[in-house]
């Protein structure tokens, strides 16, 4: 269960990450070049969007290696793996109630001797 929410919150900062890169502002290029020239001040404000989107991307940044290595750690955990009957079976314990011996039938009291099997016929 918590590797696959582990697994949507990487697959939503990877997601996101990757956006907000692409909205940043480049070298010599606007945030608004997109949009059309000289937009960048609309489309973000007069400020520009530099810091809000550095620090959601650097926020994302930490969330998304914490959540690799949560599940690096989770990946390489050593799970026991479920036991069969025959796994039972092989590793020589008994089973519950094994180790008592079967009450006698009830047709027949306890001090009797059991009657001796007939002949086969010839």
């Amino acid at each position: 269960m918590w590797r696959l929410i582990l697994t949507f919150v990487q697959l939503f900062s990877a997601i996101a990450i990757v956006l907000l890169v692409l909205l940043q502002r480049g070298k010599g290029a606007e945030a608004g070049a997109g949009f059309g020239s000289g937009a960048s001040g609309t489309v973000f404000g007069a400020r520009g969007a530099t810091t809000a989107l550095s620090r959601a991307t650097a926020i994302l940044a930490a969330i998304f290696m914490i959540n690799s290595l949560a599940l690096a750690y989770m990946g390489t955990r050593a799970t026991e793996a479920p036991k069969t009957i025959l796994d039972e079976a092989a590793s020589g314990k008994p089973a519950p109630g094994a180790g008592k011996p079967a009450p006698p039938p009830a047709s027949a009291p306890a001090g009797t001797p059991a009657p001796a099997p007939a002949p086969a016929p010839k």
